[in-house]
């Protein structure tokens, strides 16, 4: 894809007043950082901050039997959703893998709101698709169009968004959603995130977000807010141990390995991979990924050799420096025999071997 092709979010011009860094994602021109990842970062945890997730995918499901059409392609168990609920789920393949994963919304008994990683967005609404001949009165429409997506995150947020709507969102709790109104306009206002901290993510008409935008870095200025880019998104997630699609998890792992066995609701009843799932969870699995920090000088980035007793183990998937904790960790998948906690690694830096040590994971829990 040619810069030319690429494309932008409605918030674009708003990325360029506040001289964003401009970079191609997922088939966008994104924002990786303003004044610094540091900074941005910094504030998410410490205040509050203002990310364009408008390249995310919606997808809405209706129909009859749109829960069953969920359950069949979902490992998590939808049918504990009630309106205004929200799940993180996986869409599944048949060999238990993982298509991307999601937010599962329950709007209504027959409709759901699907939230999508941006690159698997049309990938994602091909497979549903291609799922619904077995299933008459399913409707799935992709709707990513229709919705710019602002997501304000950080221990300040609350207080931030309360001034520009009606809703009481000290109601609101963590995984739960309502439609209101947000600076006069509709919106779906979600407490969910991908930053480890409190926040929201507002999903409204396109055409409202720049004066949406605008208007939170005006009433956000005496907590500080600072528009974020993709730079500490991905910093911040990874210190949350938030697992990235096509890093941590992709078509060639299960939830059972990537340590998500929580999203894994066997007794639900059947559902697209669940016969390799229900194995795997009797018989074990081979592999499992773990977090490490850096002993030695260097920092582990995406594909690094892990090395153990002289023999490669494994491959990192995230590693970065972690503003909050001052360390350089990591996430990989080893064998299994291999993931306690405080085991010695090597990564192999640039044809250099490192120390490393398997340590707990999140790496980062914010205080309740």
């Amino acid at each position: 894809m040619t810069h030319h092709e690429l494309l932008r979010t409605p918030l674009y011009d708003c990325h360029v007043e506040e001289h964003g860094r401009i970079v191609p994602f997922a088939g966008f021109e994104m924002p990786v950082q303003y004044v610094g990842v540091m900074e941005e970062h910094r504030a998410i945890r410490t205040a509050v901050g203002l990310f364009d997730v408008s390249h995310m995918g919606e997808i809405d499901v209706t129909g009859r039997r749109a829960l069953e059409f969920i359950q069949h392609v979902t490992c998590n168990d939808a049918s504990k959703l009630t309106p205004g609920r929200a799940q993180y789920s996986g869409l599944m393949t048949r060999r238990g893998t993982f298509v991307d994963d999601l937010l599962v919304h329950k709007i209504g008994d027959h409709h759901y709101f699907l939230v999508v990683n941006a690159a698997n967005k049309d990938k994602d609404y091909a497979y549903l698709l291609a799922q619904t001949e077995q299933f008459d009165n399913v409707d799935v429409v992709d709707r990513s169009a229709d919705y710019a997506q602002i997501a304000v995150q950080g221990p300040k947020a609350e207080a931030v968004l309360q001034r520009l709507t009606g809703t009481p969102l000290a109601e609101i709790k963590y995984y739960r959603f309502v439609e209101g109104k947000v600076d006069d306009e509709p919106a779906i206002i979600a407490r969910t995130g991908y930053t480890g901290e409190d926040g929201f993510e507002v999903y409204l008409d396109p055409v409202a977000a720049p004066g949406l935008w605008r208007k939170l870095l005006e009433v956000g200025k005496p907590e500080g807010i600072m528009p974020c880019g993709l730079g500490c998104r991905d910093t911040l997630r990874f210190e949350a141990c938030m697992p990235l699609y096509g890093n941590d998890i992709d078509d060639t792992t299960t939830p059972f390995e990537a340590g998500l066995g929580w999203i894994v609701k066997l007794d639900k009843g059947g559902f697209l991979g669940r016969d390799v799932l229900a194995r795997q969870q009797a018989e074990g699995w081979k592999r499992k990924l773990m977090g490490f920090a850096m002993t030695g000088r260097g920092i582990a980035r995406h594909g690094y050799p892990i090395w153990h007793g002289g023999k490669q183990v494994g491959l990192v998937t995230s590693g970065s420096h972690a503003p909050t904790l001052n360390r350089a960790l990591g996430m990989g998948y080893v064998p299994v025999e291999l993931a306690a906690v405080g085991t010695q690694i090597e990564i192999e830096i640039r044809g250099q071997m490192v120390a490393a040590e398997i340590v707990d994971t999140p790496f980062y829990r914010r205080a309740k």
